[in-house]
């Protein structure tokens, strides 16, 4: 294999690198960027790399769960040089199966409009059954 997924933290430095090469830089709000993302990257159920064999980071899914029902994928990402070659759909089949496996756990993500047609491919469709509650600023910025 060209790669390996390993479960891992990240660092805060590391993956504000890493969001510069993927589309995933342009998903948060500038709002207190800086200090909220060291928090996702702590508490995250699900931290998942992948690393290609320089150990350079080239994918990472960032999920909760309750390991019983459900999944939330919040991140998904996978550098430019390597999309198309499995990494995204390998990261999502691993953090299913730490959650609790497909027959179990009901999976989750707010996908952006270009990334519907893998989500698609994998086998997710949109939800009637979804809520949201959404009272915070978010000025749209893309990490650079």
């Amino acid at each position: 294999m060209e790669y390996v997924i390993r479960e891992e933290r990240v660092p805060a430095a590391e993956y504000i690198e890493f969001l510069k090469h993927t589309g995933l830089g342009s998903q948060y709000p500038r709002e207190r960027f800086a200090e909220r993302i060291p928090v996702l990257l702590e508490r995250a159920a699900i931290s998942l790399t992948a690393r290609d064999p320089d150990n350079r980071l080239i994918g990472v899914c960032l999920a909760i769960t309750d390991f019983a029902y459900w999944l939330f994928l919040t991140d998904l990402g996978v550098v430019r040089d390597w999309v198309h070659r499995g990494v995204g759909t390998a990261l999502v089949r691993k953090a299913l199966e730490i959650a609790g496996g497909e027959k179990n756990i009901i999976m989750y993500t707010c996908a952006n409009e270009d990334a519907v047609p893998f989500y698609k491919k994998l086998g997710m469709t949109r939800p009637n059954d979804m809520m949201v509650y959404d009272h915070m600023d978010w000025t749209p910025f893309t990490v650079e």
